[in-house]
């Protein structure tokens, strides 16, 4: 692949038959050296027209488990949770290798607490690989990560396919906010501001125009809102008032039925 980039970048040599078609149609490309410089180890090219995004989501779910290989570095820590093992007590060497707890229950060596076993970024050892092995346990993945991406002759970085259409909006959204925040509160007017302005002097202008005679067709709705409310509120007063008088009225008639003729033993 670097031989390749390579004729790319530098263009067709003077012995070839076709040089001077080559040479015409040849177009300096400074950014295939970039490309150039990061195939370095198990590095691959994915071309596509599509929507890179769905080309991440492909990759991202092709996973395969992969045992912990001696020698090779951990990309996470690996912690062996408590419990049988399945393991006859003849293997306990394994776990006193590792300083690993642990004890016999029904004929089988069971693990007392979690322990860790292999951290991020350290090699992988002989005895973590074997016990790993004979407890069936595939600690790692393998699939394809995306490093950069190469679009319209401009490399970024992978994190960039993770942004969604609406995580734009939000930020641009956040940002037109502060703007027009800054905008009303130093008194310089841009375009995002002048809706806020005008709903202001609006509102100066239906004030002044309830405070006096002078009307105009965008405030009579107004008027005619305002002019409404209190004939409501003067019926739902009324409403309360009548209902509340019959409790009076029952109040009244608890107090006449009660007979204190003889309560001090003669007639008064």
């Amino acid at each position: 692949m670097k031989a390749a980039i390579a004729e790319l970048i530098n263009g067709p040599d003077e012995g070839d038959e076709d040089y001077a078609e080559k040479k015409a149609a040849h177009v300096n490309k400074p950014h295939y050296q970039q490309v150039s410089n990061m195939l370095i180890g198990n590095v691959g090219m994915i071309f596509t027209n599509g929507d890179l995004g769905d080309v991440k989501v492909i990759l991202d779910s092709q996973v395969r488990a992969a045992p912990a290989k001696v020698g090779s570095l951990a990309p996470i820590d690996v912690i062996v949770p408590p419990g049988p093992t399945g393991l006859d007590p003849k293997q306990t060497e394994f776990f006193q290798a590792l300083s690993i707890q642990t004890k016999i229950m029904k004929a089988q060596i069971e693990i007392v607490n979690p322990v860790q076993i292999i951290t991020a970024g350290e090699k992988v050892g002989n005895s973590q690989a074997a016990l790993l092995d004979k407890l069936k346990i595939m600690p790692f993945e393998y699939k394809m990560h995306v490093r950069k991406v190469l679009d319209n002759g401009a490399i970024f970085d992978a994190a960039v396919l993770s942004i969604t259409a609406e995580d734009v909006l939000a930020k641009f959204g956040a940002a037109a906010q502060n703007v027009t925040a800054a905008s009303l509160g130093s008194g310089y007017i841009i375009a995002p501001a002048t809706p806020h302005l005008i709903m202001n002097a609006f509102k100066n202008l239906a004030a002044a125009s309830f405070a006096s005679d002078y009307s105009f067709p965008q405030a009579e709705k107004l008027k005619a809102a305002a002019a409404s409310a209190p004939a409501a509120g003067a019926a739902a007063a009324s409403t309360t008032a009548a209902a509340a008088e019959p409790e009076k009225e029952e109040e009244v008639e608890e107090e006449a039925d009660v007979d204190m003729g003889d309560l001090f033993g003669g007639d008064y």
